[in-house]
């Protein structure tokens, strides 16, 4: 099966040349690491170019934060950031890619290659599915991400992201390391057994998780009506974030808007008469890692072993957040 799954994943020589510098990224890495940890990363590191791809990006996104800060703070616009939360954030954005890196290799990417086996197509990736397999991929995101705020298993994982208070690219990295137990590749699954290869959809994942990096901004206002009315932009994004009522669970694309407007789900900000007040309903903002991650997801499982009866306790997991 390897042998079908390398041909599968390769795109002639680019993905060849890009396979190499993969290699040499990995020897690397297990060069400096001390003796001990060898075998551990050996197992872990990508065995892929593309799964290379938003691990690789933490640097670049780091200094692109701090020319936004810069860039703010000369026009008296630094409350929005604090040293304190740009530690914060970029923490947990670390500990979010080091447990996915993990997780992916010997748990979620082996269940998806076995899963792959009984596809229904084999659908290669070329210049002319690129596109279609992306929006694929958005379409399986945006039920990901509804499910995240309308279900208290998956919300439980994603507050964490919706926890601050100020929004600036910082933001875009409060990830929580959760995901990956509750289960957020199970929404791509479907993909895969069309035939589109695991890691393929990994990737066209990660593209669509970087680009959202990008929106989590005041530092753009509107874009023309157009481009609004197709693309999740930092003004939809925005609304997204708003605890008020009226942008509460919208706006859940992550490149795009349109399956937003599709299935009823869409606002637009509203910057004169209703600006966006960031935050996560009932929860505090604050700077404690650990109760970030966990705080949530510990007080829905005390519920869940309070609640009598299986329909009660199956209740507390999969019930939306507001019925807790």
């Amino acid at each position: 099966m390897e042998d079908i799954n390398n041909k599968l994943i390769n795109i002639g020589e680019y993905g060849q040349a890009l396979d190499g510098y993969k290699d040499v990224l990995n020897q690397t890495i297990l060069q400096i690491a001390p003796e001990s940890l060898q075998p551990l990363l050996g197992n872990v590191l990508p065995s892929h170019w593309q799964e290379w791809l938003l691990p690789l990006v933490g640097g670049p996104f780091f200094l692109l934060f701090l020319a936004e800060w810069f860039y703010q703070s000369k026009r008296g616009n630094g409350d929005s950031f604090s040293l304190k939360r740009t530690i914060t954030n970029f923490s947990l954005g670390g500990s979010y890619l080091t447990f996915e890196l993990i997780v992916q290799a010997l748990i979620v990417l082996p269940i998806c290659l076995w899963l792959y086996q009984y596809r229904l197509f084999t659908i290669e990736v070329t210049w002319l599915t690129v596109i279609p397999i992306f929006i694929a991929v958005e379409f399986s995101y945006y039920w990901f991400h509804r499910a995240s705020h309308r279900v208290n298993w998956f919300w439980s994982a994603h507050v964490l992201h919706h926890s601050d208070d100020k929004m600036n690219l910082s933001t875009a990295m409060r990830q929580s390391l959760l995901y990956s137990v509750t289960g957020w590749w199970l929404f791509f699954v479907p993909l895969m057994m069309l035939g589109v290869h695991p890691v393929w959809v990994f990737f066209f994942y990660a593209l669509d998780l970087i680009y959202q990096f990008f929106i989590h901004t005041e530092t753009v206002g509107k874009f023309p009506k157009w481009v609004e009315y197709i693309f999740d932009t930092p003004s939809n994004h925005r609304a997204h974030h708003g605890a008020n009522d009226e942008y509460i669970d919208q706006n859940y694309g992550g490149v795009i808007i349109i399956f937003d407007r599709w299935f009823g789900t869409y606002v637009e900000e509203d910057t004169v008469n209703n600006p966006v007040k960031y935050g996560a309903v009932g929860e505090a903002s604050h700077d404690n890692i650990f109760k970030l991650i966990f705080d949530v997801f510990y007080r829905m499982w005390q519920r869940f072993f309070r609640a009598k009866g299986i329909k009660n306790k199956l209740k507390v997991l999969f019930s939306p957040p507001s019925a807790a």
